[in-house]
């Protein structure tokens, strides 16, 4: 499966709110996300699910669109810009693809260092709320 047909998969299940189901459908058991803010590489489907849920909660709303993909081979690099509390931001997601069409790397960069600020403290209280609701505890 080629890096377009998983970017298209990618769109859907973004556009539809990144639900922790649908996104267990696309990534690889060993899949790693890169966060803008958090220095180490998250690790493992679990970890990745929990980011890309709570991103597609921050994130997800009618100001957020991709407005640019590059495309090759197994790589896509999508552009997109956002909102938040009047905040503008402007970011990318860098993913890889396997032969399965699956994500096995998903690094998110993000621009102004304001946006990025916002973007964390957001990410952090919807990350603390989900794993508040799911009854995690804390390590």
């Amino acid at each position: 499966m080629s890096a377009a047909a998983g970017v298209e998969h990618w769109h859907r299940v973004a556009s539809s709110g990144s639900n922790p189901d649908d996104l267990a459908e696309i990534l690889a058991e060993d899949a790693v996300f890169h966060s803008p803010v958090v220095h180490t590489p998250q690790e493992g489907r679990a970890k990745v699910i929990a980011y890309l849920s709570a991103a597609g909660s921050v994130l997800g709303s009618d100001s957020f669109q991709y407005v640019r993909e590059v495309i090759d081979g197994d790589n896509a690099i999508l552009e997109f810009t956002n909102e938040l509390d009047g905040i503008h931001v402007n970011g990318i997601d860098m993913i890889r693809f396997n032969e399965d069409g699956k994500i096995v790397d998903f690094k998110v960069m993000v621009r102004p260092m304001k946006a990025m600020n916002k973007l964390w403290d957001m990410m952090a209280a919807q990350l603390e709320a989900n794993h508040s609701a799911t009854g995690g505890s804390k390590k």
